[in-house]
């Protein structure tokens, strides 16, 4: 892996608190993700399921991870399984997990080869009553595709009728939410990869550049600091592209006078940043342009000082709508009768900015977090107000990445990335 090692306990102390809330004599099971084909013999890279992953740091295919903390064999309280390695293995595919790694990297005693899977598992589950399953439960989650860990449950389900069944999502929706120091030291090295991007791209941009060069030189300077790359697919959007909220073409020749908005950001360690900018190409926002930034920004502002323990995210949605709506009508872009005969459930303000402010970051961009339950400390929200005109043909969007504080305004992970309007203008114009 590019990432540098990270402390074991980070892991010891997930499993740890995971195992703290499962029911008695119970045991649960994590997989690894597949390696998924494109065609032929070709297959995506690699990314590994950030559960067992939280559970264990092991990042390699075809692992699957055990937690039974009352099993009456102490050896088998946690169990790793690894695929096997070999000399064949190591010439085609590059050296895998020998067990005394995969012990160094997660802190489990207990590692067999793959093959012995079975045999494991028929002993160990004699000895138990329920079993947790792990499906994805996401809010956002629309998969197609049956994966490995779909797979495992079939298996289990079928082999063994008589045990009963929990779910091990709704644990871990509220134990990844909260982050420990040792994660939010990685986020903020993912943010501080993102800002290098940042910076390169404001030497870089001037009329006439291709959105797709501006991704390359992005992509080219995340992997210079050890990280994979994106941490999503990259928005690179000129002009009226930016008014397409998930536009990913990046195929579109940047134009004098217009601005990019740029939702772009670095993984570092399966950790997720979320980025967005927008900056003029020419170097210089029109003044109809920077009105509409600063009000954005505005927002920005306030909706992040509302992010404190005890908030409750729907309540939250609710007060930055009235903060935006009142921006609208500043810029003129909504009147008074147009809040006064809006819609309850799609308020005026919709219109310009149609999407939400926050959500949860970490291992996923949009990572686990149960929204109907109040914020705590040390929970990571990005803060992405937008407005998006079409009609005046650009959008604007600003978003940072915080951590909620136990007291007063939350700490902002990019901070150190521009995103005030002279600053951004001074910056690329000294590039010229």
């Amino acid at each position: 892996m590019k990432y540098d090692k990270i402390d074991n306990q980070l892991f010891v102390k997930n499993r740890r608190n995971f195992t703290a809330k499962m029911k008695g004599n119970s045991i649960a099971f994590f997989n690894s993700n597949d390696i998924y084909p494109i065609s032929a013999d070709s297959t995506l890279p690699f990314e590994q399921h950030r559960d067992i992953f939280y559970l264990s740091g092991i990042d390699q295919e075809e692992s699957v991870l055990f937690l039974f903390p009352d099993c009456p064999k102490k050896q088998h309280k946690e169990i790793l399984f690894v695929r096997e390695t070999n000399e064949h293995i190591a010439i085609w595919e590059g050296a895998k997990l020998t067990k005394e790694k995969a012990t160094q990297i997660s802190g489990i005693q207990t590692v067999y080869w793959l093959q012995e899977l079975p045999k494991v598992l028929a002993e160990v589950m004699t000895q138990c009553e329920n079993m947790y399953i792990n499906t994805n439960e996401h809010y956002r989650a629309n998969v197609e595709t049956e994966t490995r860990e779909d797979r495992f449950t079939k298996m289990l389900k079928d082999k063994f009728p008589a045990h009963t069944v929990s779910k091990s999502n709704p644990i871990l929706q509220r134990i990844r939410s909260v982050k420990d120091a040792v994660e939010i030291a990685l986020i903020q090295q993912a943010c501080d990869i993102t800002e290098k991007g940042f910076r390169r791209v404001l030497d870089f941009v001037k009329p006439g550049v291709w959105e797709y060069e501006i991704e390359a030189e992005l992509i080219a300077e995340f992997v210079r600091n050890r990280s994979k790359g994106f941490a999503y697919t990259p928005i690179v959007a000129s002009g009226n592209n930016a008014n397409v909220l998930h536009y990913i073409e990046n195929n579109k020749q940047c134009k004098e006078g217009e601005l990019i908005l740029m939702d772009v950001a670095a993984e570092y360690a399966n950790y997720s940043s979320d980025l967005t900018r927008t900056i003029p190409v020419s170097g210089k926002f029109s003044p109809r342009q920077k009105e509409v930034y600063n009000a954005v920004h505005r927002v920005k502002n306030e909706a992040t000082s509302m992010l404190v323990p005890g908030t409750l995210w729907a309540e939250y949605q609710v007060e930055v709508g009235k903060i935006m709506t009142s921006e609208l009508l500043g810029l003129k872009l909504l009147d008074k009768s147009d809040v006064q005969n809006e819609n309850p459930e799609w308020p005026a303000y919709k219109k310009y900015f149609m999407h939400g402010t926050s959500h949860h970051m970490g291992l996923d961009t949009h990572d686990y977090g149960i929204l109907t339950e109040p914020m705590e400390k040390n929970m990571v929200f990005t803060v992405e107000p937008g407005i998006y005109i079409p009609e005046e043909g650009f959008g604007i969007r600003l978003e940072d990445d915080v951590v909620i504080q136990e007291s007063g305004a939350p700490l902002n992970l990019m901070k150190n990335i521009p995103i005030v309007a002279d600053e951004i203008e001074s910056i690329l114009q000294d590039s010229k």
